[in-house]
């Protein structure tokens, strides 16, 4: 089947997504950033619920965040008092998503040359999320409590809608949970009220292609291997 240039367009802005974990320091202007909110605004949510609420964060904001963060994830004792709020990951890991959590992880670690028992260096990087790897941009999305898990589903919609707008204006994104152990920081920092629950951050920005990380492109299972066509 022949596609059509709307087809293209789209479709290249899905499959060039990739969660960007290295940064140039050239700023975002407002404007963009605004533009790719309004867009991913019409993501569909039931009955026009709408339940998303994003925090834009630069400059000093975003780095006060982070530099409060790293404060207490590089010391263990005060790091370990700091738990999620929600289960992002399951609670017992099984195959094959196991499997796939293992591969995506150590060929990383592989990229940046870090052996297997590198503890420290693993460490090291995953420290990084919460600089945003460098982005000039870091956004922090929460949700009311009340919200049950259909809103929770419909914010995927929006999260998704963000990173492709963001594509559309050759600007990448790496959506983390990383951010939701230390959802008590986000709120002192930030002064969230209440009843905002955060649901993970996101790093926005444009890539650093000489980062070997950079590289990294995380496989798909075929169609075929997810999805039943019954007649």
């Amino acid at each position: 089947m022949i596609q059509t240039t709307e087809q293209q367009i789209v479709d290249a802005a899905i499959t060039s997504r990739r969660s960007v974990r290295a940064y140039l320091p050239q700023p975002v202007a407002r404007e963009d950033i605004e533009a790719i909110l309004e867009v991913a605004s019409r993501a569909p949510s039931g009955t026009n619920t709408q339940p998303w609420k994003v925090y834009v964060l630069t400059g000093q904001v975003k780095e006060k965040l982070s530099r409060t963060i790293l404060d207490i994830f590089n010391d263990p004792a005060r790091a370990a008092q700091h738990t999620e709020e929600y289960n992002y990951y399951p609670l017992k890991w099984v195959s094959p998503y196991v499997d796939r959590r293992r591969k995506i992880g150590f060929g990383l670690y592989a990229l940046l040359g870090l052996a297997r028992d590198d503890k420290a260096g693993m460490q090291a990087q995953h420290a990084r999320n919460y600089a945003f790897f460098g982005a000039p941009v870091g956004l922090i999305f929460t949700i009311d409590r009340v919200m049950e898990r259909g809103s929770w589903l419909d914010y995927g919609t929006f999260l998704q809608n963000v990173m492709l707008a963001a594509r559309g204006r050759q600007l990448d994104t790496c959506p983390q949970a990383a951010f939701t152990q230390f959802h008590q920081v986000i709120r002192e920092v930030l002064q969230l009220p209440e009843n905002e629950q955060v649901v993970c951050g996101m790093a926005l920005g444009y890539a650093d292609h000489s980062k070997i990380e950079n590289s990294l492109v995380s496989e798909r299972e075929p169609v075929a291997a997810f999805a039943k066509f019954l007649e």
